[in-house]
């Protein structure tokens, strides 16, 4: 839809002075999933005007583009469940919002992503997936449970595909000539069922729930703490556990067990304190909130959870959106690229942003080199690929 329009000044012209809008479809994006809910919202606002527009090409009225972006249109234009499908995307779509814009942050969130992976693993079960099987659900099994057995599926009448789609589905129905018997409908529903279980399967696929670690971190979750303490101790331990079977913590068996030991007294003394049950993870940082709390008064078990939290930190900055798909994170950036990205990210950071980064002679002068660089590489590389098939005759 947007590449029908885009940078073609004349026919944009045409489908505003026949429309008499000038809103047109947004570019969609294939790998991020938070991107593409305006852009879904869009396209439903200009579908009708994209119909008389298609409509005015078949009557000649004006020229047809010839474009492949076109003949998607006609055929989209020919489904009757074209709004259905695309209200039906939407509600996935808000699904997943939250926890992507939640989660893709330098800030360290690894504390809160069992508890918000598995809700939102619950919320797109909720579903289509019969209830009995989700009560009392751990993560661990969340992250194991088999989507594809139909089974486990509720009555493909039952599944809930949004209130947009049910909604667009019953305007269609309630036309005169409808196009859209119950059979159609059901067929779609089916195919929601599908949709929402492939969707299941690679959240499952990708989900670090089922990773230890993950789960025994949540124990630094304020509200975990202040509501469960008991577990919160238990998972610590096992946290410095592994840390010590992997040879991660500075000062062996003797700073572990200081660290529980100050744990348990942090619980004792400020489980149920205001400013635990008043921590908001989406207005304060984690890591601050701990230092403030634990620096002073219990520094092992502070020098402890700053390794942990370490774990929280990834390529967020760089590759922010590229985590849900990791062939493309593969294809397109290689180690050389990421680092140089992050270097430049922490550069601009130091600097106080973008506007405020020196233009030194040394930056102006490596800039004006960089192709240079870039083409000196590709001759490097070539030649380690000619040496490599050199050396196998």
């Amino acid at each position: 839809m947007h590449f029908l329009f885009h940078n073609v000044p004349a026919r944009r012209e045409d489908f505003t002075k026949l429309t008499g809008s000038s809103l047109f479809p947004l570019p969609f994006c294939g790998h991020r999933w938070v991107e593409n809910l305006p852009v879904a919202e869009r396209a439903i606002e200009v579908w009708p005007k994209l119909n008389d527009y298609v409509k005015a090409v078949h009557r000649k009225e004006l020229p047809n583009p010839g474009t492949s972006s076109f003949d998607t249109i006609q055929a989209a234009n020919e489904d009757p469940l074209i709004s259905a499908k695309l209200q039906f995307f939407m509600a996935i779509s808000r699904t997943f919002s939250p926890f992507l814009k939640k989660c893709q942050t330098d800030e360290p969130v690894l504390p809160f992503l069992c508890s918000d992976l598995t809700e939102l693993l619950m919320s797109l079960l909720r579903r289509f997936i019969q209830r009995e099987l989700l009560q009392d659900i751990t993560p661990l099994q969340l992250a194991k449970l088999d989507t594809n057995d139909q089974k486990n599926w509720v009555n493909v009448s039952h599944v809930d595909i949004g209130l947009g789609a049910e909604s667009a589905i019953k305007a269609l129905q309630s036309k005169p000539n409808n196009r859209v018997g119950d059979l159609t409908a059901l067929e779609f529903r089916k195919d929601c069922i599908r949709c929402l279980s492939s969707i299941v399967k690679k959240v499952q696929e990708k989900s670090p729930l089922k990773y230890p670690t993950v789960r025994q971190i949540a124990c630094l979750d304020p509200s975990i703490v202040s509501r469960d303490p008991e577990w919160c101790k238990g998972k610590m331990k096992s946290l410095v556990q592994r840390f010590l079977q992997d040879k991660q913590l500075t000062g062996g068996i003797s700073a572990g067990d200081a660290a529980v030991q100050q744990f348990d007294s942090f619980l004792s003394l400020h489980g149920k304190s205001e400013e635990l049950l008043s921590f908001k993870p989406m207005e304060q940082r984690l890591d601050v909130f701990l230092r403030d709390a634990l620096n002073q008064t219990y520094p092992e078990l502070w020098s402890f959870l700053q390794r942990l939290l370490l774990l929280s930190h990834g390529q967020a900055t760089v590759a922010r959106g590229f985590s849900v798909n990791r062939e493309v994170e593969a294809c397109n950036i290689k180690e050389e690229t990421v680092e140089a990205h992050r270097l430049v990210c922490d550069q601009v950071r130091a600097c106080g942003g973008v506007l405020k980064v020196p233009l030194t002679k040394e930056l102006l002068a490596s800039v004006a080199s960089a192709r240079t660089r870039y083409r000196i590489y590709l001759e490097e590389e070539r030649q380690k690929r000619e040496g490599a098939m050199r050396g196998l005759k």
